[in-house]
């Protein structure tokens, strides 16, 4: 499959080669296929590569997607062979990430729940561990007297440096249920005594938030972890903490087709804030997510019906909270792009009328998009709702026991010619009535 570096890997023209050409080879179609999403594969290896060159030497870095942020094993193991680790918190993405092919050595547990089994096999496997609370460190060391394991360890801390936008993806807030809180309870001493009584503790794992964090208010958090990992050493009178995991976070502009912030300008924030960060002294991991996909990715779907209602046009199709959940319960949020297209895929284009762009979950508030100006929206058109690379159609809500559209991957030829790959296949009804007992 040819992989060129895409010039424009999120523009609208690109978006509307792969939609019309999954119109013509039938992965959308009014009757079989009236939803699917699609991820541009091309894009995903240009932003991976963006990645890689952002973090220079000397450091040594594992970069570790967050698999939270899309699950697909398909997907995971294209990132694997793009040179990235995985980064899990479930029984459910380990295993998905063990199915990808991920060396155990270049896999992070960071689960805050994590049961003794689960602990038990990253011990045995090698996976590396970081540790959320004081009860789990003494579960460690109770299976520690059992077994050997080329695992590291880390301990996860919460600099407490403040909220982003969005209070529930802010985890360095005074209460967050994540890690240890070096300024409390006398914890700072703690920490030393456990990083003294436990040689085999080398790390420290910080992570400030997602959507809605700024850079900056990220790269405090990481400061405040560099000064606790050399407060560590400096007390115990050796380089004990040898790598710190600075999370991911990196929030997502979802109001245009520009990058921003991108993977330097992060950087050049830890240089501002922690600029011993990147001399080597410490080996690193991130944990980005949604910033390696969402971009890289769009759902389309068929429009049913339209009418108006209180004088607004409603289009009401495929796509709606089984597939943007976040966007439908928290719409201020977390909103979407939409853009409208004729049967062929093609660009629809006349006069913007407002209107509300409706999934077809059986409660009211399924919105993917209110009172929006867009061309007027007419049955058997398509709405491509943008930036959805990352959780939306990979982890999709079974409301309605509405069934998992498929997911294709699309690469495109210097020709022009576009080559999908199967993600995911379309969920079936005897596959749903098997998952629910029928």
């Amino acid at each position: 499959m040819a992989n060129p570096q895409p010039t424009a890997p999120h523009g609208p023209e690109r978006r509307e080669l792969i939609l019309r050409a999954a119109v013509r080879e039938g992965l959308l179609d009014p009757e079989e296929a009236r939803l699917a999403a699609f991820l541009d594969l091309d894009a995903v290896a240009a932003t991976v590569d963006s990645l890689h060159r952002a973090f220079p030497g000397p450091v040594e870095v594992l970069h570790a997607f967050a698999a939270k942020a899309n699950c697909l094993v398909p997907v995971l193991e294209r990132l694997r062979t793009l040179g990235m680790g995985c980064e899990v918190a479930s029984p459910g993405e380990f295993a998905q990430a063990l199915a990808a092919g991920f060396e155990p050595a270049r896999i992070v547990f960071d689960s805050p729940a994590k049961t003794r089994r689960e602990l038990a096999r990253a011990l045995d496997l090698g996976v590396a561990v970081n540790v959320d609370n004081w009860q789990e460190l003494a579960r460690i060391d109770e299976l520690l007297t059992t077994r050997r394991t080329r695992s590291r360890f880390g301990v996860r801390v919460n600099p407490q440096i403040g909220a982003g936008a969005i209070g529930a993806m802010s985890t360095a807030t005074a209460t967050s249920k994540f890690g240890i809180t070096p300024a409390e309870d006398g914890n700072t001493g703690r920490l030393v005594a456990a990083f003294r009584d436990r040689p085999w503790l080398g790390w420290l794992h910080c992570h400030v938030g997602s959507q809605g964090c700024p850079p900056d208010l990220m790269a405090e958090g990481v400061a405040a972890t560099v000064a606790l990992a050399r407060t560590i050493n400096a007390e115990l009178g050796r380089r004990q903490v040898v790598g710190l995991d600075i999370g991911g976070g990196l929030p997502v502009n979802f109001a245009d087709d520009r990058v921003t912030p991108d993977y330097p300008d992060y950087v050049q924030r830890l240089r501002a804030h922690a600029p011993d960060l990147l001399t080597g002294e410490f080996r690193l991991v991130t944990e980005f997510g949604r910033s390696v996909l969402a971009k890289n990715g769009f759902t389309a779907a068929y429009v049913e019906y339209t009418k108006t209602s209180g004088g607004r046009a409603i289009a009401i199709t495929s796509a709606g909270v089984q597939v943007a959940t976040r966007t439908v319960f928290a719409p201020e949020a977390w909103p979407l792009r939409v853009t409208a297209h004729d049967p062929t895929g093609a660009a629809k284009h006349g006069e913007p009328v407002e209107q509300d762009v409706a999934g077809p979950a059986c409660f009211a508030g399924d919105l993917v998009a209110e009172a929006r100006p867009l061309p007027l929206l007419e049955p058997g058109d398509l709405v491509a709702l943008l930036d959805t690379g990352a959780y939306y159609t990979s982890t999709p809500f079974s409301y309605n026991s509405l069934l998992e559209p498929a997911v294709y991957g699309a690469a495109v030829a210097a020709d022009g010619a576009v080559c999908f790959e199967t993600l995911r296949r379309a969920q079936t009804v005897e596959e749903l009535l098997d998952r629910t007992g029928g």
